[in-house]
């Protein structure tokens, strides 16, 4: 017997059979129940998502021999003729072959005519958008008043090169882009029912490879069966789509999680002898740190998918969640870069580089994550920082303006800091502020995230009673305080000091410099430095007086 593809054996055949395009079969179903019926329809959609196949099952419910139904029967002799690309009164034209005004002409001529052995004559214009101008206008008098037994159904990928004319004669139906999810449930469906054996992780790279087509992931699953001689499994599937191996995968994120970047060219180097898809090396990384994402937040969320808990669990607590964004953020724009490189491998390594050159301070090119070295003492520096992140000599500096934290003070023993002294009044002439104490340090060295670090940072360390700390938040920072935050705070102070803590919060004027505010004067006095630097620059000068020039102080930013 001839073999018959997936895609074409697996097409559906009744609504109940289409895959993700609810919204189009709930309006088709509705309007056949009701004998609403539009004289013309257009479906329009990326490939392989189910245009034509909708278009048939809808010629094949509005001429079943048991009456226009939602559910046609598929046993009529109508039914299996539309079914077996028969049906007489079943009209499929390519407009892409067909697209000079003669065809369209030639093909209208017989409109007049009643169905020959259907309810109706349904003309399938497939690629629509191909007909030329004049095909367009031959047909507009027709489609809009077409006689009562005949009906349009038109397909297209790009509804925008139709005219607004055709558009507005239409119903029109827009199918969605499938997930990898309900594509990847459709394979599983039908390898069980043809029997063959296949693990989750290869079925999850066919549905991600299909890009949302249906058909392409049909056909990619023939291919991926050829290729295993009857069975799938990740490596040979793997090896037939030319992507990633795992462990490859798994060895950049580690890569990345150890700032290592020798390692990371060597694992280019030797994925280079094995694919040149180093745009799907970028997005097999992209996955695996979504996965940890995942991990780190939502860890519920990765049930059921094919992933390795365990690596992911492991990097998701050895790498900081701000460095696994930054890390997406900026293989998001490589990905995107990758076509300018010189090359696919020279972009894939440069985008590499650029995440560990923009590691946030604190991180060394060979060490281990930030956290853990916070947990030894927080003495590691920063080396090759790129603006923007503190390193090396900067740091010393801005170390030296504070005074610096005990040794040990996380230890168990560690007792919270002195109060901090009130200023003796604002800045004097010179430019002076009161000392700012060791609060900003704390705070600095604290594990906090968006708001609530937003509420530690306009406080200020009013005094200690034995395990209770009294802060009082900046007035005007009111509504930042609220009982999940203040109990956030509580738990991350704890946890510096190694013992449970009680904390008062009071709503007030903190009477000195709050974390916040430091952060603003020390930014405000780099800024006019910065300034000053540029106005005093003797070429600077020199060019203002020359070409009678001016010198914009917003544009100037200083190196941090």
């Amino acid at each position: 017997m001839t073999y018959q593809a997936l895609a074409r054996k697996w097409r559906p055949r009744r609504f109940d059979d289409v895959v993700g395009q609810e919204h189009v079969i709930r309006s088709l179903v509705n309007a056949l129940e009701h004998d609403r019926i539009h004289h013309a329809f257009l479906f329009s959609g990326t490939r392989g998502v189910g245009k034509t196949t909708i278009a048939r099952v809808f010629a094949k419910a509005l001429n079943c021999e048991r009456g226009v139904s939602a559910q046609p029967c598929g046993e009529c002799e109508a039914c299996r003729a539309v079914d077996e690309g028969r049906f007489v009164d079943l009209i499929e034209v390519d407009a892409a072959s067909r697209t000079k005004v003669d065809d369209t002409r030639e093909l209208l001529d017989n409109v007049q005519y009643a169905p020959t052995r259907g309810r109706y004559k349904v003309y399938l214009i497939d690629e629509v958008h191909m007909l030329s101008a004049h095909s367009f206008n031959a047909l507009l008098k027709t489609l809009e008043e077409p006689p009562p037994h005949v009906k349009f159904l038109l397909a297209t990928t790009d509804p925008h090169k139709l005219p607004v004319t055709v558009l507005s004669r239409c119903l029109q139906f827009n199918l969605k882009h499938l997930s990898a999810e309900q594509i990847a449930s459709q394979l599983r469906s039908i390898l069980d029912a043809e029997g063959i054996e296949a693990d989750a992780a290869s079925v999850e790279l066919l549905a991600r490879s299909a890009d949302g087509s249906m058909r392409d992931a049909l056909s990619l699953l023939d291919q991926a069966i050829a290729h295993g001689g009857g069975a799938l499994n990740e490596r040979d599937v793997r090896s037939m789509l030319g992507t990633l191996d795992e462990a490859h995968a798994q060895g950049l994120v580690r890569g990345l999680a150890h700032g290592d970047a020798a390692a990371l060219l060597s694992l280019v180097a030797e994925m280079a002898e094995r694919t040149s898809d180093f745009g799907g090396a970028l997005d097999e990384l992209l996955l695996a740190l979504y996965h940890v994402t995942l991990a780190q937040l939502v860890p519920e969320a990765l049930d059921g998918k094919p992933v390795d808990r365990d690596f992911v669990a492991q990097v998701a607590a050895e790498m900081p969640a701000e460095d696994v964004q930054l890390y997406y953020q900026i293989g998001l724009l490589g990905k995107r870069d990758l076509a300018l490189a010189p090359d696919p491998r020279s972009g894939l390594e440069m985008t590499l580089l650029r995440m560990l050159a923009f590691r946030p301070a604190g991180e060394t090119a060979g060490g281990g994550p930030r956290a853990k070295r916070a947990a030894d003492g927080g003495a590691g520096k920063s080396a090759g920082a790129p603006p923007g992140t503190r390193s090396g000599a900067a740091e010393d500096a801005a170390s030296d303006a504070q005074p610096r934290a005990p040794e040990g003070a996380r230890g168990s023993d560690a007792t919270p800091p002195a109060p901090q002294r009130a200023a003796p009044g604002p800045r004097d002439a010179a430019g002076g502020v009161a000392p700012v104490g060791e609060w900003a340090r704390v705070v600095a060295g604290l594990d906090l995230s968006g708001l609530v670090r937003e509420l530690a940072s306009h406080t200020v360390l009013a005094k200690t009673d034995g395990d209770r700390m009294h802060l009082t938040l900046d007035e005007r920072c009111a509504r930042l305080l609220n009982r999940e935050r203040e109990a956030a705070l509580r738990e991350a102070l704890s946890r510096h000091y190694g013992r449970e803590l009680r904390l008062d919060i009071r709503v007030g004027e903190p009477g000195c410099e709050t974390p916040a505010r430091e952060r603003e004067r020390l930014a405000e006095e780099r800024q006019q430095a910065a300034v000053a630097a540029i106005e005093n620059d003797p070429n600077v000068k020199g060019l203002v007086e020359a070409f009678d020039a001016r010198i914009n102080p917003e544009s100037i930013r200083p190196k941090v």
